[in-house]
């Protein structure tokens, strides 16, 4: 195996009981003390992600939207949709009177019903065992008390002044002096502190109904919106049944529609038609073959995948092995394909993933997302609430799979997922990073699989992905430059991107051994830990 990149050098994390992969060392904390003090993944979860709410603004919140899978140890999997749809009285034909040709990204029209809270509520009546008063302890207690920043969350604030200026609330309780702050910097949110209590003390309704609500109604209205109360108080979370698909003795399960998860499954199903082991891991062979197959399962998702109440073809089709033997005799092993469906999706976004195993087996692969930095940068001001806009993917006009339509669900980019091996928990996996998420699990699985990386190995392992709009390459500064001229050679092209390509978090269950193996993104601030 090369190892002739500039690694991080963070080895994984072993562990014989429990074990945890945050983006943020605070919300490893929280999930830890919570596990130490008898409750299960779940709970450790959900404490780990009210925490990310406070330290991690710019990535995630309760203004925003969740998703998960639970896996028993004996491999029974739930799955758990916690996205919101765009307000009943959004369509098409009421943004052409309104004047709205695009779905821009501070919008009020991008924000669409925040599913998080419910989803964790229902998250905890399933399969929990603490309330949302105790697991909520240490989140309030950074938002009443303050927090430091850390470098990496001060980087993105930084780079988002202008978002955070969308409206005078946010500016107020987001650029204390004006100015985003800096490393180490005690920041305080009190409204949401306030908000988090409510919620610990009432569940869910307390922010779906009441106060809380209103304010966030009222922050939209303000602005043009059109979201109601009683869009909110219909918020629920769905129970889904993850899709799966093996690959190379492994079965990989996503959820599925209206998230992405599908097409990481037909990245696999494409890419398993070739021979990678035999290819330099960092070379441009096997990166032309990933690019490719990202490239054709990407024009699939911007075809098909949206809301499945609106979806033309049901999504098991999309990984009919016949359907992926054609897909996959598309790609030519030593020239770029001229033309693939294109998209018009913004290509940055920013999201939070998470996975616990506990002492009884029982294992959570969580993600939750305001989707771009900072979401729509609007804040309801008396509760706090920063708003994301997962509806900014949707399109203002007819004919399209994702077109705005009253309750409709935008299609999702956040997607977990768990593998498994002989039927029993193997490993639970998510990426960061938007857009990239479905080509990056196929690339942490061909790093495991394919390569036999460790999970840490894995996930530092250099990135690439493709720029939407253009599919122009975009190659992290750890690929090699023999690696991108033979890339251009095949008739890309590539540029050097301008930080780190998604990032993700993964825990892998050796049974075997007995042991849980964590490892967790160093480019993103990852932090994993275990006992």
């Amino acid at each position: 195996m090369r190892r002739d990149f500039e690694a991080p050098g963070r080895s994984p994390v072993f562990a014989r009981q429990a074990a945890v992969a945050t983006s943020h060392p605070l919300a490893t904390s929280a999930a830890l003390e919570v596990l130490q003090s008898g409750g299960n993944a779940v709970d450790a979860a959900i404490a780990a992600s009210a925490v990310q709410a406070v330290v991690e603004p710019q990535m995630t919140g309760i203004g925003g939207d969740c998703f998960a899978i639970v896996t028993e140890p004996d491999g029974r999997m739930a799955g758990f949709n916690g996205s919101g749809g765009a307000p009943k009285a959004l369509n098409p034909e009421l943004l052409a009177e309104k004047g709205v040709d695009e779905l821009t990204p501070t919008s009020p029209h991008s924000v669409t019903v925040p599913g998080a809270v419910r989803a964790w509520e229902t998250l905890l009546k399933a399969h929990g065992t603490r309330d949302f008063k105790t697991l909520f302890k240490r989140a309030i207690e950074y938002a009443e008390s303050g927090f430091p920043v850390a470098p990496r969350v001060q980087h993105d604030w930084a780079e988002n002044v202008a978002r955070l200026n969308t409206t005078p609330a946010t500016k107020a309780a987001y650029l204390p002096g004006g100015e985003a702050p800096v490393v180490g910097q005690i920041v305080k949110f009190p409204q949401l502190a306030e908000t988090l209590k409510a919620i610990g003390s009432g569940g869910a309704d307390a922010f779906y109904t009441g106060p809380v609500a209103e304010d966030i109604v009222s922050a939209l209205k303000g602005l043009g919106g059109v979201m109601t109360k009683e869009d909110l108080a219909a918020c629920h979370t769905t129970a889904v049944s993850p899709i799966m698909r093996d690959y190379r003795g492994y079965t990989i399960a996503e959820l599925p529609p209206n998230g992405q998860g599908v097409i990481a499954l037909v990245i696999l199903g494409i890419l398993e038609r070739f021979d990678l082991a035999s290819l330099d891991p960092l070379g441009p062979e096997r990166l032309h073959l990933e690019m490719e197959a990202a490239r054709i399962a990407y024009g699939v998702r911007d075809k098909f995948v949206t809301d499945p109440g609106y979806m033309d073809i049901c999504h098991s089709g999309l990984i009919d092995e016949a359907y992926i033997d054609k897909l996959a005799a598309m790609i030519h092993p030593h020239q770029k394909l001229a033309e693939i469906p294109g998209t018009s999706l913004a290509p940055q976004t920013d999201t939070i993933y998470l996975t616990v195993v506990d002492k009884d087996g029982l294992s959570i692969s969580f993600i939750n997302s305001i989707f771009n930095a900072f979401g729509s940068g609007i804040l309801a001001p008396q509760s706090g609430v920063l708003l994301h806009n997962r509806g900014a993917v949707f399109k203002s006009k007819p004919g399209h799979a994702n077109t705005i339509a009253g309750g409709k669900r935008p299609m999702h980019t956040i997607i977990p997922a768990m593998g498994l091996k002989d039927g029993a928990p193997w490993l639970s996996f998510g990426v960061m990073g938007g857009h990239y998420q479905a080509c990056g699990h196929a690339h942490l699985i061909t790093n495991i699989v394919d390569y036999g990386m460790d999970v840490q190995m894995a996930i530092d392992f250099p990135r690439m992905f493709f720029d939407l709009n253009t599919h122009a390459l975009e190659a992290e500064k750890m690929i090699p430059q023999s690696t991108v001229d033979g890339l251009i050679s095949k008739g890309h092209e590539v540029k050097r991107a301008a930080g780190a390509i998604g990032g993700s978090q993964a825990i892998m269950i050796d049974r075997a051994k007995k042991l849980l193996i964590a490892g967790s993104d160093p480019r993103k601030d990852g932090h994993a830990a275990g006992y």
